[in-house]
């Protein structure tokens, strides 16, 4: 007994513990080396791939080639319980919780191959659920090649998905959503053979499947769908100021038009009526390149008004991440690909820079208690991966800025050499916590991080340094333009200690903005996240992982 209690205080007292021995107090068990490790319930790991893109314990910005392979847990509960898996990927993905649909696409479509007959047959039925846009249907028909092929069934799934909309809704999805991975609506009804509903639908399948010429003339023209179809066809030889007068009439969008048109200022004109606020931040360049934006004009004036609305911000849902990215693209004069090159007005620029504050209201708030981490060497003035024009400072400084206003508990530091030039817990590298306010400008914030004597990034000092302060911390955040390490221990064994030492299950978060490609996550710690890359959709994936 003595011997036992001896062993177990030399225990306590360590700081880490050997992987042959299970931490005190976890839920660790031998895994098939001899090891200690946490075991991770499956259909966690099914909601973490629907929600978050990644299995595994990375989220890719890059898109990746989703194969069955990615999705290797939703197999396992497809076995298990294939219609519980189909209930939770369409809770899911109509809640609007998951960055990106296509991991719910991927699963809906593993459900319909490899499940059992009542999976298969709720999968189809669930598909307009899950594909509610014509790219959706697309994405799916994708994974459905590479899971299973055709067959009656899911030709009978792609029919309702046709026939199952009023034809002024499946206009909308056949005009603006023409082909995507390889496949057009052409394709589809083709090998799906719906029947029509209604004349309309029979209009609309030989519109998509065979051209213009084999509805010209048509009685069924003189109908609402008809005559969208008939002035989407018809625009093409019209006049500028006349295909302006038929956008409106019909509520045309930018994808019906052809790419000569989308060259006058006018034909933009009649679009910016009714473009959705995120479609208005994406296209402001075009609009200055056309001459419809320019100082002191009207339509300048409109879209600084709608900029400065707060509630249509809140309403669109604009990040600030997304905002900050569209101000500095528009201010540099030329987007990320093409040849478009524009003058910026300056009042659309300080529009811009008014909504990326405005946007503050839209950044999902955790509750939790938050340490973010930033990387401030000279480094970290590389582009970030996923977002043009916007270096990995300005998005690490927008990230610390968003949660100084919106988070109430949270801590940040930066990675910097020692007062003395070495380091005090790593190899060169130290924290040193970052006064930033929540009313502060982001150049501001800047400033603050460029006077900053950068040292080497250890992922494992944030964890380290709180368990030395005892600080409370439920998730760490840490930005960085790579997976450097420099330090005395992995970040996952600090992790560990921390979690031990404080009794509170931390999560941690390694976001490697330029990289790609690592794995500082243990992949069986369903509390550690890498992301590779980062895009207005990363914050949300950090915000859903930590809360």
């Amino acid at each position: 007994m003595l011997h036992d209690m001896k062993h177990l205080g030399t225990r306590l007292r360590r700081s880490r513990t050997p992987q042959d021995e299970p931490i005190l107090g976890t839920t660790q068990r031998p895994n098939s080396a001899g090891g200690y490790a946490w075991t991770i319930d499956a259909w966690a790991r099914l909601d973490r791939y629907l929600i978050l893109g990644s299995e595994g314990g990375t989220y890719y910005v890059a898109e990746q080639p989703l194969t069955v392979e990615n999705a290797n847990a939703a197999l396992e509960c497809i076995a298990a319980d294939g219609l519980r898996v189909v209930r939770r990927t369409i809770e899911i993905s109509e809640s609007g919780r998951a960055a990106r649909n296509d991991p719910a696409l991927l699963v809906l479509a593993l459900c319909a191959s490899v499940g059992d007959e009542a999976t298969r047959a709720a999968a189809l039925a669930a598909l307009d659920r899950v594909a509610r846009t014509g790219t959706h249907l697309f994405h799916w028909l994708r994974y459905m090649k590479a899971c299973r092929g055709w067959g009656r069934s899911v030709r009978r799934a792609v029919s309702r998905w046709y026939t199952g909309k009023p034809a002024g809704a499946l206009a909308h999805q056949l005009l603006k959503y023409r082909a995507r991975d390889g496949w057009s609506h052409r394709d589809a009804l083709r090998l799906a053979h719906p029947t029509a509903p209604t004349y309309e639908h029979d209009l609309l399948f030989r519109y998509a499947t065979a051209g213009w010429d084999a509805i010209a003339g048509s009685n069924a023209l003189r109908t609402d769908v008809g005559g969208r179809l008939e002035a989407v066809h018809a625009i093409r030889q019209m006049s500028p100021a006349d295909a302006a007068r038929v956008i409106r009439i019909y509520g045309l969008t930018r994808e019906m038009l052809p790419t000569a048109m989308l060259r006058h200022a006018e034909v933009w004109e009649a679009l910016l009526d009714a473009m959705p606020l995120t479609a208005l931040v994406r296209n402001l360049g075009v609009m200055s390149t056309v001459g419809l934006l320019v100082p002191g004009s009207a339509a300048t004036r409109r879209v600084v008004s709608r900029l400065a609305n707060a509630g249509a911000v809140r309403r669109a849902r604009l990040h600030p991440l997304a905002v900050l990215a569209a101000l500095r693209t528009y201010a540099r004069g030329r987007g990320a690909r093409g040849s478009g090159r524009w003058t910026p007005v300056p009042e659309v620029v300080d529009a811009l820079d008014g909504a990326y504050y405005l946007a503050f209201a839209n950044a999902p708030v955790t509750n939790r208690r938050l340490l973010l981490a930033l990387d401030v060497s000279a480094s970290m003035l590389a582009p970030v991966h996923g977002l043009p024009y916007l270096t990995c400072r300005e998005a690490s400084a927008a990230m610390a800025l968003v949660i100084a206003a919106t988070e109430p508990a949270h801590r940040i530091v930066a990675f910097t050499a020692g007062e003395d030039g070495s380091t005090r817990l790593g190899l060169g590298s130290a924290v040193t916590p970052l006064p930033i306010a929540p009313r502060q400008r982001l150049h501001e914030v800047l400033d603050l991080i460029g006077a900053l004597r950068f040292g080497g990034t250890d992922c494992a000092l944030p964890m380290l340094d709180a368990a030395r302060h005892r600080w409370p911390v439920d998730a760490f955040v840490i930005l960085t333009d790579s997976e450097t390490w420099a330090g005395r221990i992995h970040p996952a064994e600090a992790l560990r200690a921390y979690r031990e030492r404080m009794g509170i299950a931390a999560k941690l978060v390694i976001v490697a903005m330029t990289s790609n490609g690592f794995s500082i996550a243990d992949p069986n710690d369903e509390g550690m996240l890498d992301v590779v890359g980062f895009d207005a959709a990363t914050p949300a994936i950090i915000s859903e992982f930590v809360a």
